[in-house]
């Protein structure tokens, strides 16, 4: 089966349509920048250009960032706070002509790897924590989601966890790998004293530079990073586009 996966991120809107059944992109993807503020309106219109660019007429899946329950965007952490209280669903179906179904954007990037990278046959526990602009998290238990975690926002030294350990955090205030790398993984044993996991996928950009700060990192679950990088967004929210009544 084949879905466009699109995947929402605060600085572009990268897109591809999908083999659900090996992970494969099937055409090159497309790279829009996310229009500047991020407001609904102007998503809606990216969308549309995108479905447009490929012709498309078939499922869509959609990761965003942001929580979403019953089709709706719940908070908005890094984006408009206008999208708080937005159907995304209808919003997105209405302005590509297809069916759309929309999930966590960190939450699309852990579905990929459990099924076609890093979590594959994990049956544990596994969280994955994407290292970039924020903290994204997305937690499996015996290979099942549980949506909407967030984990890069609870308080961690008396500050939103994802303000004292993500990679633009490191930038900022231009931390040595060592420095940075001993708040990770301040960051990462607060996890494990929560979920016990016996695995944590590290995924995002600063999953590029794992060898810069791996010897800092000391957890007792397993530690490994991400296989699909780039595509795991697409790949993921391509999964998650699968309509309701074929699942």
């Amino acid at each position: 089966m084949q879905i466009l996966g699109i995947d929402i991120g605060g600085s572009a809107v990268k897109a591809a349509p999908v083999n659900i059944e090996n992970g494969e992109l099937l055409a090159d993807r497309v790279r829009i920048k996310t229009p500047q503020p991020h407001k609904p309106e102007e998503i809606a219109k990216i969308l549309k250009k995108v479905a447009k660019h490929f012709r498309w007429s078939a499922p869509i899946g959609c990761g965003f960032p942001a929580v979403i329950q019953d089709n709706t965007a719940r908070t908005a952490s890094n984006i408009d706070k206008s999208w708080i209280g937005t159907n995304v669903v209808d919003l997105f179906s209405q302005s590509t002509k297809c069916p759309v179904q929309v999930i966590n954007d960190a939450d699309a990037a852990g579905l990929a790897e459990m099924k076609f990278g890093a979590g594959q046959n994990e049956n544990g526990v596994v969280v994955l924590i994407t290292v970039g602009t924020g903290l994204g998290s997305s937690l499996f238990t015996q290979g099942k989601l549980f949506p909407n975690t967030e984990f890069g926002h609870f308080i961690l030294n008396g500050q939103v966890a994802e303000k004292y350990a993500s990679d633009a955090t490191r930038k900022k205030y231009d931390l040595s790998w060592k420095k940075w790398g001993v708040r990770f993984n301040k960051y990462l044993q607060h996890l494990e004293m929560l979920l016990s996991p016996d695995l944590f996928i590290i995924g995002g950009g600063g999953s590029k530079k794992y060898e810069k700060f791996s010897k800092y990192l000391d957890v007792r679950a397993r530690v490994v990073t991400a296989r699909l990088f780039n595509e795991a967004g697409i790949v993921g929210a391509a999964l998650a586009g699968v309509p309701k009544d074929e699942n």
